[in-house]
Formats: structure tokens, sequence, C-alpha cells
């Protein structure tokens, strides 16, 4: 299957358009169109290209966009020793005996 490509432009388009014609429109998401769909004159979904499976995100360009916060911690992460919980205990008590 080919590589959609970037989106171009976007379309609104009624519902009852998009079913009467939906494989015409669908082949015109997957050639990279974004296609509001509307009820009524309200848009309610967005049609258009996948994104490339390929694509590899980093970290550093999710948290540059906001989509994610960077951790506060910068050194490595190990694991501690299980902790023993019984029934009916208290969870501000056992976070402050782990924590010490």
């Amino acid at each position: 299957m080919a590589k959609p490509a970037k989106p171009t432009r976007s379309r609104h388009l009624g519902i009852r358009e998009l079913r009467e014609q939906s494989a015409k429109y669908v082949q015109r998401a997957g050639a990279g169109e974004q296609i509001v769909v509307t009820v009524s004159g309200e848009p309610v979904a967005l049609l258009g290209p996948l994104l490339s499976s390929s694509t590899n995100v980093t970290i550093t360009e999710l948290v540059a966009k906001g989509a994610v916060t960077a951790a506060r911690r910068r050194d490595s992460f190990s694991l501690h020793d299980a902790v023993t919980v019984h029934s009916g205990a208290r969870i501000d008590q056992l976070l402050r005996e782990v924590r010490g």
C-alpha cells in the first residue's frame, strides 16, 4: 500500500453525502485530504489519512510539542524491593514506610 500524502486541505461534508459516496471520500482521505464530517451543520468527525507506521517520534519531539511532560528526575530508575500489603492497610502509611 502506498504511503499516504501529507494532508492538503480540509473540506466539510454532510453525513448524508458521506453515506452515499463513502468510497469516493475514503479514497480522497487516503490521498491526503482531510474531510470534516458534519451532522446538521455541526462538525462531528474528521476523516483523513493514517499516519505512517514508520514514523518514529522521539520523547524529545513529544515534549517540544507539549504532548508529554518531561521527567523531573534525571537519574536512572531503579526498582525497590516489593512491599507486603495487608488488607485494610492505609496507602498513606505504606507510602510513608516505603519513603522512609
